[in-house]
């Protein structure tokens, strides 16, 4: 088992301070996401080339740090088409520098037509919304076999793949053997069936067998009619039966502790290690 962290969640800028940030808290792995933490990244087509790709993923591996998944998000059915043909391209040039970053999977969501709000709209649900994120990571997924490299896909109960079915649907629509799954619980979740989450896990374990490359590690409580995130250990969420269920599954599972920043940092990291040797 790996604990990894997002790399613009551990509140420091560019590289080398990411590195000392990563030791100081004991942590050999991340979710990288180079343009949210790096000034000379930029999040446009051109933004990572071969130069700056190796230098990240040379220096990550000199420093001992793992990359479990390469974050390349963006909106496929957002109503502005050029944005999402630029935001392709992005996605594109990740996939194909995937391999000098250190890791040849990138990931993304699966978006939502209330564009740059990723939140609930009926349309997200409807069959031209399924067909449209099936398009676009069918070919994301193409472009990503010509280079060696994998594409990952993420649900979210507000957005197009909002249930476990759904998502499934979307990865046997895309028909590539080249797409992985980002599995986050708390995702899936709403007021509806927030006490269903260790169903919903079982149920991902069993319909992704195989295909689940990084699990999403979050916790949460339920006040005033929604849910809202909080650090691993300080929510609902049984650990011992969350984490006892990832490890049956995969042993080695990469485990994001995703939006665990600050002051929670090395608490929650310990948190889970301890309850992973527990399981």
């Amino acid at each position: 088992m790996q604990i990894a962290f997002r790399t613009h969640d551990l509140g420091v800028r560019g590289l080398d301070a990411a590195v000392e940030k990563l030791h100081a808290c004991g942590i050999s792995a991340v979710q990288l996401v180079a343009y949210k933490f790096m000034d000379e990244v930029k999040y446009a087509p051109g933004g990572i080339d071969g130069e700056k790709a190796r230098l990240i993923g040379e220096t990550l591996k000199k420093a001992g740090v793992s990359v479990g998944l390469i974050g390349a998000y963006f909106n496929p059915v957002h109503s502005d088409g050029e944005k999402v043909a630029r935001c392709k391209e992005v996605f594109k040039e990740y996939l194909r520098y995937s391999h000098l970053l250190g890791c040849p999977v990138v990931g993304s969501e699966t978006g939502s037509f209330n564009d740059d709000k990723w939140t609930y709209n009926p349309l997200n649900r409807t069959e031209e919304a399924l067909g449209r994120v099936i398009e676009t990571f069918r070919e994301l997924a193409e472009y990503a076999k010509s280079v060696g490299a994998y594409v990952g896909m993420e649900g979210a109960a507000g957005h197009v793949c909002y249930d476990v079915k759904t998502l499934k649907r979307a990865v046997d629509g895309v028909a590539c053997d080249n797409v992985k799954v980002i599995f986050d619980i708390y995702n899936y979740l709403d007021a509806s069936n927030y006490k269903d989450y260790l169903s919903i896990l079982e149920e991902g374990l069993s319909v992704f067998a195989g295909r689940i490359i990084v699990f999403h590690i979050k916790d949460c409580v339920f006040e005033d009619g929604k849910l809202r995130q909080v650090a691993p250990g300080k929510g609902m969420f049984d650990f011992g039966k969350i984490l006892g269920m990832i490890k049956a599954y995969d042993k080695d599972a990469v485990l994001v502790l995703e939006g665990t920043t600050g002051d929670d940092i090395a608490p929650c990291t310990d948190f889970i290690r301890r309850k992973w040797e527990e399981v």
